[in-house]
């Protein structure tokens, strides 16, 4: 693909994380191929994920062309941008395009990214995922790469005041590749889940302490944070969908 937006956007963003001097901490990087499609799968603990998600791919050299709500692309400078970007656009409600979007993207040889905990996580502990993932890597046949992200989070998520404040770690951890076949999606995608789990583990006992003090809002619940337990925060979550569902429905009384 051809891409003149994506250079000048990384290096914009680099310079961000300069300037807000963080410290960016990778590992498992090197198991991105460097040819080849693949598919990788990243935990959603924040809005800015998308940002730093690409840098699991910054030592291979390539990009990562992310799956992302139509609500994106329909924005008036957001959308042209990740057209641009060559990203895929998800209608949650229809989803079929998408997938064969991205199976097609991926037999071309590309790199793609989805969050297929499918938003973000309030317990910022790994969801329960959908099983398109497993499913999109098994029709194009490629490796499915588990991603981690961890300290994004603390810039701006859910139910937080945004954060960007200098001196942040933003670490992320790819870890060894998965290779569904699709005899049993269901079985794989927790499979899947297992592997995003332990390198969330593995990611959050690996970063500064003196950043992640014990009680730490935006640390599980399990591995010594506050967070909302998986519970709460689903029933925050439903909370959310019948408020955005009520606004959606007086929005329309409006109109007729």
């Amino acid at each position: 693909m051809r891409d003149l937006t994506y250079p000048p956007i990384i290096a914009i963003a680099k310079t961000g994380f300069r300037a807000l001097g963080q410290t960016i901490a990778m590992s498992g990087t090197e198991r991105v191929p460097r040819t080849g499609g693949v598919l990788l799968a990243c935990n959603h603990v924040g809005y800015v994920d998308f940002v730093y998600g690409g840098l699991a791919a910054n030592s291979s050299g390539r990009k990562i062309r992310f799956m992302a709500k139509r609500e994106l692309f329909d924005h008036t400078y957001v959308g042209p941008l990740m057209r641009s970007l060559h990203h895929i656009e998800v209608d949650r409600g229809e989803g079929n395009a998408s997938f064969h979007t991205a199976v097609d993207y991926l037999r071309g040889g590309e790199a793609v990214g989805i969050f297929p905990e499918a938003t973000i996580s309030r317990s910022m502990d790994i969801k329960t995922l959908k099983t398109g993932a497993v499913r999109i890597a098994a029709e194009a046949g490629v490796p499915l790469l588990p991603v981690v992200m961890w300290g994004t989070q603390r810039m701006m998520t859910k139910d937080h005041p945004r954060d960007f404040s200098r001196g942040k770690t933003i670490a992320l951890s790819v870890g060894p590749a998965l290779h569904p076949t699709g005899a049993d999606p269901v079985v794989e995608t927790e499979e899947l889940r297992q592997a995003l789990v332990a390198l969330l583990d593995q990611t959050v006992a690996a970063y500064p302490a003196d950043e992640q003090p014990p009680g730490s809002w935006w640390v599980p619940v399990r591995l010594g944070g506050s967070a909302p337990t998986p519970e709460e925060a689903d029933r925050l979550d439903a909370a959310e969908k019948r408020e955005r569902a009520a606004r959606r429905a007086a929005r329309k009384a409006e109109t007729n």
